[in-house]
């Protein structure tokens, strides 16, 4: 890459100019591929010429320590003339403009330095970095969205993965700097109606999530220096969908997948109440393209991961967040299996006390067992849809028998008795398939050699085949067979000695379920106690 090729680069068009050219399916229209010129119509003496004259053609000068160097003294130069002028001319732009075209110009011919990250440590002894920081607050918004265009190449791991330590050394620097800090303080001052600008928040968080990608414990500090509070006001901009919303939803699901300390930060910004608005608006809408749907998928998954937190599941009992889950399972199939998911998260454990017993007395249960009779599923995912509502609603009824007492828990049980035990006949459905997948598995790994790591991967391939889903439907079986109806014992002792499917079996699922409750790390040591003095209790029974 050369300086004339960096200046002529164009940016590609905004988001909201694609969408203009979008077909009326709503899906993006693919990037255009230009064509490989050919020689099919030239001799063959004119084909050997032309190849003679390209193999000629010079070789492009190799960007070198040499070159960097050069390139750096200029951007002092030029950084340093611009500061000058403005000082010297704060109120006469004419003056000061010169130097600001010739800044934005070196700027541009700097992006040729992010082809090469094995210069990033030289790059750091210089004043380089700290000098283009300081542009981020620079009056003039084209030069700061400059500098963010740069810094989002030069963080870029995806074009440079063999040099991800002198990146890594980059972005150690760049959080040193308050990098955080400056960025979120220009998206505050972008105006997104503007092409450029709109660009610029684009590259914001894909320097945001660049950063995180390489450095998971940033997240947390991103969050100390305003990015969650900022992520979760974009989410709630009224107006067309567009592609920076997308992204700040996705980045916003990042950040609190794997930290309670943002978890905990979202809550009590007020964030599971934003959370709720913004699903809400698809309890009546459906989305309208494929990157709608993946954002509202998003605000799921951001939710769910909230959910883990204790004080989060009282925050979104508190916002009716089980009513509007209710709602949507009744009435929009599109975001059921979503809905179906939170409710699994939301229940899960003893924090979920509370919401399994106002579930219930909501009269969830007669939404919820329908479709625990006939899966959902939708469109051209059906049967791995159908995989995992089965796996979400059998997780919920097995949550509302461990959690809910006294009446609520005898409504549960009810429902087994209802129409001829008709839903035990499906429970059994379900154990029978989910057993084979997980039987599968084991046999496939039968001629392995044993080891402490073969274990440990044998029990995720079957976590990934559906074991979560076995024990939960195994732990059904054996609550309702305790302390339900004789109805229900005689109706599940039938449908085992139909299949000669030994108890045994059932017994041995769930004494692996018990022996594995060790690692998990959402349950605290008197919930995991108390559990297994659960389990014991039904095996006993059973």
């Amino acid at each position: 890459m050369n300086v004339d090729e960096v200046l002529k680069y164009e940016p590609s068009k905004s988001f909201e100019e694609s969408r203009k050219s979008k077909s009326d399916d709503n899906d993006f229209e693919p990037r255009k591929k230009f064509k490989t010129g050919n020689l099919d119509h030239l001799s063959e003496r004119e084909r050997l010429e032309v190849l003679k004259m390209l193999e000629n053609e010079p070789e492009g000068e190799l960007f070198t320590e040499a070159s960097l160097k050069k390139l750096l003294l200029q951007f002092e130069k030029k950084f340093s003339k611009n500061q000058e002028m403005r000082i010297k001319y704060p109120d006469n732009p004419e003056k000061f403009m010169d130097s600001e075209v010739e800044l934005n110009e070196v700027i541009q011919e700097m992006h040729v330095v992010s082809t090469r990250p094995d210069f990033y440590p030289l790059l750091l002894e210089t004043s380089f970095v700290p000098s283009l920081l300081s542009l981020l607050g620079h009056e003039n918004i084209d030069i700061s969205t400059a500098v963010i265009s740069l810094l989002q190449e030069m963080t870029d791991l995806e074009s440079s993965m063999e040099n991800l330590d002198e990146i890594k050394l980059l972005i150690d620097f760049l959080f040193e700097q308050q990098i955080f800090s400056l960025l979120v303080q220009n998206l505050e001052r972008f105006d997104e109606t503007n092409k450029d600008e709109n660009e610029a928040v684009h590259n914001c968080l894909a320097i945001f999530e660049n950063m995180v990608e390489t450095k998971p414990s940033l997240s947390v500090e991103s969050t100390k220096q305003g990015l969650l509070q900022w992520l979760l006001k974009r989410i709630k901009v009224k107006g067309p969908f567009d592609s920076n919303k997308l992204y700040a939803a996705e980045l916003l699901s990042i950040l609190v997948q794997n930290q309670d300390d943002n978890r905990k930060s979202l809550g009590e910004m007020d964030g599971i109440d934003t959370l709720l608005l913004q699903i809400a608006y698809y309890k009546k809408h459906k989305p309208t393209s494929a990157e709608e749907f993946e954002y509202m998928e998003n605000l799921f998954n951001c939710l769910c991961s909230c959910l883990m937190l204790a004080s989060n599941r009282v925050k979104f009992l508190k916002a009716e967040g089980l009513h509007l889950m209710r709602l949507i399972l009744r009435e929009q199939k599109h975001a059921r299996n979503s809905a179906l998911k939170v409710l699994s998260y939301a229940m899960n454990n003893l924090d979920g006390k509370e919401n399994c017993q106002a579930f219930v007395e909501m009269l969830g249960l007669g939404i919820l067992f329908p479709l625990f009779m006939k899966p959902v599923s939708s469109g051209k995912k059906k049967n791995k849809d159908s995989y995992i509502n089965d796996e979400h609603i059998v997780s919920i009824i097995s949550s509302l028998l461990k959690n809910c007492t006294g009446e609520n828990k005898q409504r549960v049980i009810g429902k087994f008795v209802e129409n001829d035990h008709e839903k035990i006949d499906r429970l059994m459905e379900l154990y029978y398939k989910y057993s084979e997948q997980v039987e599968r598995v084991k046999l496939s790994d039968a001629d392995e050699e044993d080891s402490e790591d073969r274990d440990d991967e044998l029990y995720m391939k079957k976590i990934e085949n559906g074991l979560f889903a076995l024990q939960s439907i195994v732990y059904i079986i054996m609550d309702i067979y305790v302390n339900g109806q004789e109805s229900i014992k005689s109706r599940i002792n039938k449908l085992l000695n139909l299949r000669k499917e030994p108890k045994d079996k059932l017994v041995e699922i769930t004494k692996e379920y018990k022996e594995n409750l060790g690692d998990d790390e959402t349950k605290s040591s008197s919930e995991i106690h108390q559990e297994r003095e659960r389990i014991d209790n039904l095996i006993l029974n059973f």
